[in-house]
């Protein structure tokens, strides 16, 4: 576990963190999934009968579904910055360094944002870029 950019007893101190944070997405990705993603329309809306069910009620289930889809998305992409992260700290060495300029990246930062990959500057040019 070395890590260049900070010391060994930070490196350890954000591991653990990242974990925690990874634990809690994978916990959300698979409550999301479970109970959401994995079940049809009438299971969803609690109608196991053999009734029709109203279109309204199809509708807003179909909606609901695509909602969580929308979350577990987004969750997957910050469980690959993490763990991203945490390979930065146990393979690569480089955790807390921008990838962009090689700086150091603040300390303030990575404690607001453990998993960023880039310091606030080069983060600050790729919004900007990005709106254009």
């Amino acid at each position: 576990m070395k890590a260049k950019g900070i010391s060994k007893r930070e490196a350890k101190k954000y591991r653990s963190h990242l974990q925690e944070i990874r634990n809690k997405l994978v916990g959300e990705i698979e409550h999301l999934e479970k109970n959401n993603l994995k079940k049809s329309t009438r299971e969803a809306s609690g109608d196991l009968s053999g009734y029709r069910l109203h279109m309204a009620d199809v509708a807003s289930d179909a909606y609901d579904q695509e909602f969580a889809l929308g979350l577990v998305s987004s969750e997957q992409n910050l469980l690959r910055e993490v763990d991203r992260a945490l390979n930065k700290i146990e393979t690569e060495g480089n955790y807390g360094l921008c990838e962009n300029c090689g700086k150091r990246i603040a300390l303030k930062r990575l404690k607001a944002i453990p998993y960023a990959h880039l310091c606030i500057n080069c983060k600050e040019k790729e919004e900007l870029q990005e709106r254009r």
